[in-house]
C-alpha cells in the first residue's frame, strides 16, 4: 500500500474516492457536511430526512459525482455520538469502509481529516482500514484466489499544513502495528499440517532475520538438556518434535534489563488422552495464538524501533494422543523441580508456560508478561469482549490497563486468592495441572504463579478474544491477533515497575 500525505481543500483532492467522517447529527451544521450537501444537490439533507444517514456508528453511504470536486465519489462514515466518540470510533468506521464496494473498486482513496489534530485518530484510521480489509487467500484456487481490493494508494489529507508531519508519523506507525496484528492473524490461521513446531520455528527464524532480531531455536535435545519436563510432557504424544523459540530484540541500552514476553504455542491441541469433543476441534490450530502475538509484537517493536530490550519466548508443541502420550494420573517434573500430577491432559498450556516462565529467569528480567489461549472459563467471564488479566504487581497491571484503554483491546483484572492456590495443590505431588471447572481462569493463573521468579508478572488469558465468531468492523470472522496492539502500546510507553 502506498501512502500519500497532503494539505488541501476537500474539493481539490484528486483521488477517485474521498472518505469523510460525520458525528451523529440531526441538522447539517458541520462545515464538511455543508460542503458535501451543496455539491450533491442536497443529497445529505435527503438522507437525513429519510434517516438513511445520520452519522450513527456503523453507518456508511456513497455519494457520486459531487459538483466542483475532483473525485468521482464521496464516502461518508458515521462516528456516532460526539460525547462517546474515541479513536476507536475512527478505527471501526474505517474497518467498515474497507469492505465497501465503492472503496474496494477504487484505485486510490483519500481520507479527509479536515482540522482534526489527534495523532491517535490518524493512527486508528489506518489501523481500521488495514485490519478490516484483512483476508487469507493462500489456500484458495482459481478466481477465488484473486484479491477483490483494487485500492493500492491511500492519501491522508488535512485542511492545513501545520500537522502534516504528525499525520505522517502517526499513519506510518499505525500501518506497522496493523501489519504486526495481521501477521499474528496469518500465523494463527495457518493449518496445523503447514505449521508444525518445526515449520513454525523455521518461519520465525526467517522473520527474525528479515527484521534483524536475534533468534535461537531449541530442538528437542536442547529442551531435554534444560530439563523442561512439563513442556516435554505435552509433546510426548506427537510425532512432530517440539521447538522452543527465543527472540531477542535489543532496542535499549546494553545494561537495560529486558521485558520478557511469553506466548503459548500449541500448534494443534486435540486435548491429548483427555480428547476434546470433535465439534469445533478444527479451531484448535489456533491454540498457538499467544505465541503468534509474542512473535508479532517483538517484530513490531523492532520495526518501530522501540527503545526497550525485549525477549520473546514461544514454547511450541502438538498435544496429541498416542501410545507415548502423557496419561491422566502421571506425575511429571518441571524445569524448576516442582512435580505436577496430570489430572487432565487438555490442561496442557500451563505446562508449556510453567517451564518457559522458569526459563525467563535466565534473562534477569525487569518484568514478565505471558499471553495464552489458556482456559475455556474465560467465555463465562468476559466472553468475546475482553481478556482477563492476573498477576502480582499493581503497577504493571495499571500499565496494561492504560495500554488497553489506548488501543481498545479490552482487559479486566481478576484476583489470585489463596482459595485458587489451594485448588491447584495435589495430595501426592507438589501441584495438580487442573483444579476442575470452578474459577478455572484464576486457578490456572495460581498454577503459573509457582514458576515465576522475583519479578513483576502478568498473565493475559486470550482464550476467546483470539477468535471472532461473527465479524466486527475491523475484525473479520476468524483469528483476531488480539494482544499485538495492547503489548506494543505497553512497550512503547513502558515505565519501570
Amino acid at each position: 500500500m502506498k501512502y500519500v500525505f497532503s494539505a488541501q481543500a476537500m474539493a481539490e483532492i484528486p483521488s477517485e474516492t474521498v472518505i469523510c467522517f460525520a458525528e451523529q447529527f440531526d441538522k447539517i451544521a458541520d462545515k464538511t457536511l455543508v460542503e458535501i450537501d451543496g455539491a450533491t444537490a442536497g443529497a445529505v439533507a435527503t438522507l437525513l430526512k429519510a434517516k438513511e444517514f445520520t452519522g450513527r456508528a456503523g453507518e456508511a453511504v456513497t455519494l457520486y459525482r459531487p459538483s466542483g470536486f475532483r473525485c468521482r465519489r464521496v464516502v461518508l462514515l458515521g462516528l456516532g455520538d460526539r460525547k462517546k466518540k474515541t479513536a476507536d470510533s475512527y478505527r471501526k468506521a474505517m474497518g467498515t469502509a474497507s469492505r465497501m464496494t465503492s472503496i474496494m473498486s477504487s484505485g486510490s482513496a483519500a481520507v479527509y481529516f479536515g482540522t482534526q489534530r489527534s495523532e491517535s485518530v490518524y493512527q486508528a484510521a489506518v489501523e481500521g482500514y488495514l485490519l478490516g480489509a484483512f483476508r487469507i487467500l493462500d489456500y484458495k484456487t482459481g478466481e477465488n484466489k484473486r484479491a477483490k481490493h483494487r485500492l493500492n494508494e491511500l492519501q491522508f489529507v488535512l485542511a492545513g499544513k501545520a500537522n502534516l508531519r504528525r499525520l505522517e508519523k502517526s499513519v506510518r506507525r499505525g500501518a506497522i502495528i496493523a501489519e504486526g496484528q495481521m501477521l499474528a492473524r496469518e500465523l494463527t490461521l495457518t493449518p496445523s499440517n503447514l505449521l508444525t513446531p518445526e515449520l513454525y520455528a523455521d518461519k520465525v527464524e526467517r522473520l527474525a532475520k528479515e527484521n534483524k532480531i536475534q533468534c535461537r531455536v531449541l530442538d528437542q535435545k536442547a529442551i531435554e538438556r534444560e530439563k523442561m519436563g512439563a513442556f516435554l510432557s505435552v509433546a510426548r504424544g506427537s510425532e512432530a518434535p517440539p521447538r522452543f523459540i527465543v527472540l531477542q530484540y535489543k532496542g535499549g541500552p546494553a545494561g537495560q534489563k529486558p521485558i520478557v514476553l511469553v506466548g503459548k504455542g500449541v500448534t494443534f491441541d486435540s486435548g491429548g488422552i483427555s480428547l476434546k469433543p470433535s465439534l469445533d476441534m478444527h479451531e484448535m490450530k489456533q491454540d498457538m495464538a499467544g505465541s503468534a502475538v509474542v512473535v508479532a509484537t517483538v517484530i513490531t517493536a523492532s520495526r518501530l524501533r522501540i527503545n526497550r530490550n525485549i525477549v520473546g519466548l514461544a514454547p511450541t508443541a502438538e498435544n496429541l494422543p498416542s501410545g507415548h502420550a502423557t496419561r491422566p494420573g502421571d506425575i511429571i517434573k518441571s524445569r524448576k523441580g516442582k512435580t505436577v500430577e496430570i489430572i487432565n491432559t487438555d490442561a496442557e498450556g500451563r505446562l508449556l508456560l510453567a517451564d518457559a516462565l522458569d526459563y525467563a529467569n535466565k534473562f534477569t528480567p525487569q518484568a514478565v508478561i505471558d499471553i495464552a489461549t489458556l482456559t475455556g472459563a474465560t467465555k463465562f467471564i468476559l466472553g468475546y469482549a475482553g481478556a482477563p488479566i492476573l498477576g502480582n504487581n499493581e503497577k504493571l497491571a495499571d500499565q496494561i490497563r492504560e495500554a488497553s484503554k489506548a488501543t481498545s483491546e479490552r482487559v479486566w483484572e481478576l484476583p489470585i486468592w489463596d482459595d485458587f492456590r489451594d485448588q491447584m495443590k495435589s495430595s501426592i505431588a507438589d501441584l495438580t495441572n487442573s483444579g476442575g471447572k470452578v474459577a478455572g481462569t484464576a486457578a490456572a493463573a495460581a498454577f503459573l504463579e509457582n514458576f515465576i521468579g522475583d519479578w513483576p508478572w502478568a498473565h493475559i488469558d486470550i482464550a476467546y478474544v483470539d477468535l471472532e465468531p461473527k465479524g466486527t468492523p475491523y475484525v473479520p470472522k476468524g483469528a483476531t491477533g488480539f494482544g499485538v496492539r495492547l503489548l506494543t502500546e505497553l512497550l512503547a510507553r513502558w515505565r519501570k515497575v
